[in-house]
C-alpha cells in the first residue's frame, strides 16, 4: 500500500468526502482514513434536511453555495445524493415574529429565495397542518432533503476516480510532528506520510487534535430520531420543517415514512463510541405527541423505527474551519448537527484554503479556530436575531 500523500483527511464522513473530491478535482489526489467504514458516523444518522435559513449570515452564504450542488448533482459530483424538493417551513412561536422577518430578509441579502408567509399559506401548502399558534413562518421553495450516506459515497467515489484513495478499519493512533511541521499519521495499519494533515474526524476530532497539543472546545451531542408510518391522509409529501413552537423538526422519508427530531432531548458528553440502536426512554411517546399537535392526522400512523447518533458541537454551535496547531494540521470540524447541508461548499472552501492559503467561495473568517482562545471569547458567533434552539 502507498504509505505516501500530499494530504492526509481523517475521517470519510460527509465533510472528510467532501474535501477529498474538492481536492482530487484541483489534480491533488488526497489519502482519507476512516476508523470504521465511509459514512459510519454522524453522517450515517444526519437527518439530511438541506435549507438556507440560518439567524447568522455567513450560514446563509455557504449553504447557498452548496445547493447548487443537490441541484445537479449527477453533473457536479456524479452519482445520486437522493435529494428531493419540497420545500422548507420554519415556524416560530409568536413573540419572535421580528426576529423571523430579520433573518429571511438576512437570506434575501445573501441572494436566497427566500419570504414570510402567513399561516393561511402554510395551510395551503400542507393542508393537514395545524396552524392556529403562529401567524407567518419562513418559506424556502428551493429547499429539502437528501441521502447523507449516499452523497458521502458519491463525492468519495468521484474523488477515487480521481486518485484519490480511501482506507477503512484504519483508525488514526498518533499525528507525527517534527520541529513546527506536520510529517504524517500513525494508524493501526502503519504509518502514513503528509505534510497536511485535516481532522474531520466529527465527534472524533477532539481526540485527533490532543494528539497535536489543541484542545477543541467540541462536546459531543446526541441526538435521537424516530420513523414513523404515514397514514393515507397525509399523502406522499410535505414540506421539511423546523417547528420551534414544539421545539421539533421532521420531514417525509422514502417508503411512505415521516422522519421527526425533538431539539430538548438532545444530550451533551456522552462517548461518540456509545450504541446507536436505541433512543432514550419517553422518547417515541414525547415525538408522538407532538408531531400529532402539528399533524393531528399522524394519530392514525404507527412507529416504523428509530436510532440515535453523535455529532461534535462547540460552544458557539457553529463549525470549526481553519488552520491550527503545528503547520500543515487543518480543522474541518465541529458541525454542531447543522454540517450536512453545507457539506459541499465547505470542502471547496477547506481545498482552497489548504491549497492556495485562503478560501474564495466563501470567506472562512467567521468559523477561525482562535475564536475560542480567552483573548477573543467575546466573538464567539452569534445573532442578535438568533433563536432558542436551533441544533440541525
Amino acid at each position: 500500500m502507498e504509505n505516501t500523500a500530499e494530504v492526509i483527511i481523517v475521517g470519510a464522513g460527509i465533510h472528510g468526502s467532501s474535501l477529498a473530491f474538492h481536492l482530487a478535482e484541483r489534480g491533488v489526489p488526497p489519502l482519507v482514513l476512516e476508523k470504521t467504514f465511509l459514512a459510519a458516523g454522524a453522517t450515517g444518522r444526519s437527518s439530511g434536511l438541506v435549507r438556507m435559513y440560518y439567524d447568522l449570515e455567513p450560514e446563509p452564504r455557504m449553504a447557498i453555495a452548496s445547493l447548487p450542488y443537490f441541484r445537479n448533482w449527477p453533473e457536479r459530483v456524479g452519482g445520486e445524493c437522493g435529494f428531493t424538493r419540497t420545500g422548507f417551513i420554519q415556524i416560530l412561536p409568536r413573540r419572535d415574529e421580528l426576529r423571523l422577518r430579520a433573518n429571511v430578509e438576512m437570506c434575501q441579502r445573501a441572494g436566497i429565495f427566500s419570504l414570510v408567509v402567513s399561516a393561511a399559506d402554510v395551510r395551503r401548502l400542507a393542508p393537514v397542518f395545524r396552524v392556529d399558534d403562529f401567524d407567518h413562518a419562513a418559506y424556502e421553495p428551493e429547499s429539502g432533503y437528501a441521502d447523507p450516506p449516499a452523497a458521502a459515497k458519491a463525492f468519495m467515489d468521484s474523488a477515487r476516480q480521481r486518485g484519490a484513495r480511501l482506507v477503512q478499519d484504519c483508525r488514526v493512533t498518533g499525528i507525527r510532528v517534527h520541529g513546527s511541521r506536520v510529517m504524517g499519521v500513525e494508524t493501526t495499519r502503519g504509518e502514513f506520510s503528509a505534510p497536511v494533515v485535516v481532522n474531520a474526524a466529527g465527534p472524533w476530532a477532539p481526540e485527533i487534535g490532543r494528539m497535536v497539543g489543541l484542545e477543541l472546545p467540541i462536546k459531543t451531542l446526541r441526538h435521537d430520531v424516530a420513523l414513523f408510518r404515514r397514514p393515507p391522509a397525509l399523502g406522499p409529501v410535505h414540506p421539511v420543517v423546523i417547528d420551534e413552537p414544539y421545539l421539533q423538526y421532521f420531514r417525509p422519508e422514502t417508503g411512505r415514512l415521516m422522519l421527526v427530531g425533538l431539539d430538548d432531548v438532545n444530550t451533551l458528553g456522552e462517548s461518540p463510541d456509545g450504541p446507536t440502536e436505541y433512543v432514550k426512554p419517553n422518547y417515541i411517546g414525547q415525538a408522538v405527541e407532538r408531531i400529532c399537535r402539528r399533524v393531528p392526522v399522524m394519530d392514525e400512523g404507527s412507529l416504523h423505527s428509530s436510532y440515535c447518533g453523535y455529532e461534535g458541537n462547540t460552544a458557539d454551535v457553529r463549525a470549526i474551519l481553519d488552520q491550527a496547531g503545528p503547520d500543515g494540521f487543518y480543522l474541518d470540524c465541529g458541525f454542531s448537527g447543522m454540517g450536512f447541508k453545507i457539506a459541499p461548499a465547505v470542502g471547496k472552501c477547506m481545498s482552497e484554503l489548504i491549497l492556495d492559503g485562503q478560501a474564495r467561495t466563501v470567506d472562512l473568517t467567521p468559523w477561525r479556530w482562535d475564536r475560542f482562545t480567552p483573548q477573543r471569547l467575546a466573538e464567539l458567533l452569534a445573532s442578535k436575531d438568533a433563536y432558542e434552539n436551533i441544533w440541525h
